[in-house]
Order: C-alpha cells, then structure tokens, then sequence
C-alpha cells in the first residue's frame, strides 16, 4: 500500500509516500529514505521501498525542500545540511504515525544521499540501523578527480562568477547535472552515461526531475566530508555497499570509510562487475543491491531480533 504524505520542514511542505505492507497490522519497523543530487522520489527509490513493504517494513520517501512535489522558493538548490534535516523531520514526522514503531526506525540513502545516511547514524539516536550505498564521501575530492585539473580550474571560476552575480543581483546561476560535451560546458557530475540515465528516468517514470542545480550547490559539496562524522558511529549497525570501480563517487574512498567506521555491527558489500550509473540503469544489480539492504534491516530491525 503507498499513500501520499505531507509534513513541515522549517516551514516548507515536504511531500513524499508512505509504503506499507499489504494486509498487515501496525506498527511496523520503519526506513526513512530520500536521494542524491538533483533526485526526486520516482527516481530509483520507490523499487527499493516496494521491497522493504514486501518484507514487513513501512517506508517513508519523500522529495528534499526546492525539489519534486514538495515546496521551496529556491527551486533546484542543494543545500546538504538543509536536506539531513529535512531527514530528521522526516523521522520526527514517522514517530507520529501510528503504522511506525519509532522505535524501531531505520534510514537509507545513496549517493548523496548515501552520505547523509552516515552522517544521520552519528548524530540521530533515533535512527537504530543504517544503510549507505554508493555514498558521497568527500565532495571536494570528487569534484577535483571528476573534473581533472584544467575543468577544475574552470569550475572553480564559475563558482565564483556565480557567487558574485547572486551577491549583486540576488540570481542564482545554474549547472546541469550532466553535460555530454565535458569538453566545453561545466556540469556538476562530467559523465556524459548520466545524461541518457537520468534523461530515460525523466522520460518514463520521474517527470518532475530537471537537470540542472544552483552553481552554489557545488560550492556547497565541496564543503561536504563524511569523514569527521564517522567515528561516532559506535553502535549504530551500518550497511555500506558500494560499485566496484565506481569512479564518480569514488568505491575506494567509501571502502575507507567503512573501514572508519568503529562499530563492531557493520557490513560492506562490493557489486561486483558493477559502477556508479550501473546500479541504477541495471535491473539485476538494482536488485542485488535492494536484496543486500533488505536482509539488512530484517537481521537488525525485526522485532526477533536481540542485537539491538
């Protein structure tokens, strides 16, 4: 069963999807759950969702402030500390609902949104298991690999302009999400494979996606770094899985930060013969990947279990 949900996050409608598991009784062990960058609900997510309902769970998923069908007068801009609390209102929101035991919440993400999993595990007690997936580690890094020296300069450069342009005239200057001419037009993630990724999802199933993205949205990744946030991960059980040779959010950085993490209950899963885009344009790593993160919250977030 999904039904459609609505709460207040600092004072913007947030809008998302309640699943619920058919035919059973409440309440049910829940996973909090949003996307990465420039993502909406219908990307992905709701495969992910459709399992966890089929195994007993409710999930909440929803679209960040500025995005999809929630509200937000800065259209497009990506803000991660604004959408790690938009994450924790979502949380508060669920411990109102009577299908959610709050006792027995759980969060997920990827990409972007992979990270904010991490960061929430460390600072939200509510949040009683975690599952990270292909996560953003250390936003400065990925921009300086993915774009190479001389487009990082570029970059660089247009961050600037735009910050100038936003101080005097108040306008935000936007970049795609991506761009198939790398050589010549600045986009926040240079991999020409995600235009046709994204561009398929906003033609078949996710028509409110868009694009592009404030140009301080990058600004503001590359002040984004996970790293800081793990060791207070202690006794928070966490899934980390990542896609071998991932080069966009880097698979050997997220192995490094599993290895950070010092909780004794943690796992990591490697895809095998896998990558970043892969895992979203390949059905049958979708589902290794949905299988991995379900079997997860069954061992740590049923009510059998005593590790908790």
């Amino acid at each position: 069963m999904r039904q459609e949900i609505e709460f207040q996050s600092n004072g913007d409608a947030v809008r998302g999807w309640l699943y619920t598991p058919d035919g059973g009784e409440g309440p049910f062990p829940t996973i909090v759950m949003a996307g990465g960058w420039c993502y909406v609900k219908e990307i992905v997510q709701p495969h992910y969702a459709q399992m966890f309902a089929e195994n007993g769970f409710a999930a909440v998923l929803f679209d960040y402030r500025n995005f999809g069908d929630s509200d937000g007068q800065r259209r497009q801009h990506i803000d991660p500390t604004m959408q790690i609390e938009d994450y924790r209102n979502a949380i508060s929101f669920a411990e109102t609902l009577s299908e959610v035991d709050s006792d027995r919440i759980g969060v997920w993400g990827l990409s972007y949104s992979g990270g904010h999993s991490l960061v929430l595990a460390a600072i939200d007690s509510r949040v009683k298991c975690a599952v990270s997936q292909i996560p953003v580690i250390d936003g400065y890094l990925n921009m300086r690999l993915n774009n190479g020296t001389v487009n990082f300069r570029r970059l660089e450069q247009a961050i600037l302009e735009a910050r100038r342009r936003r101080f005097s005239t108040g306008e935000d200057t936007m970049v795609p999400h991506f761009t198939l001419d790398t050589e010549n037009e600045i986009s926040a993630w240079p991999f020409p494979e995600g235009y046709e990724v994204f561009g398929n999802f906003q033609k078949t199933v996710a028509p409110n996606y868009q694009y592009d993205a404030t140009l301080e949205s990058v600004d503001l990744l590359m002040s984004y770094n996970v790293k800081s946030f793990l060791p207070r991960i202690v006794n928070t059980p966490t899934l980390v899985i990542v896609a071998e040779q991932d080069d966009i959010t880097l698979w050997e950085e997220e192995i490094g930060a599993y290895n950070a993490i010092p909780t004794a209950k943690k796992k990591l899963v490697v895809i095998d013969k896998s990558d970043h885009l892969a895992l979203y344009s390949k059905q049958t790593l979708l589902l290794q990947c949905a299988t991995a993160a379900t079997e997860w919250f069954l061992e740590r977030l049923m009510p059998l279990n005593q590790s908790l």
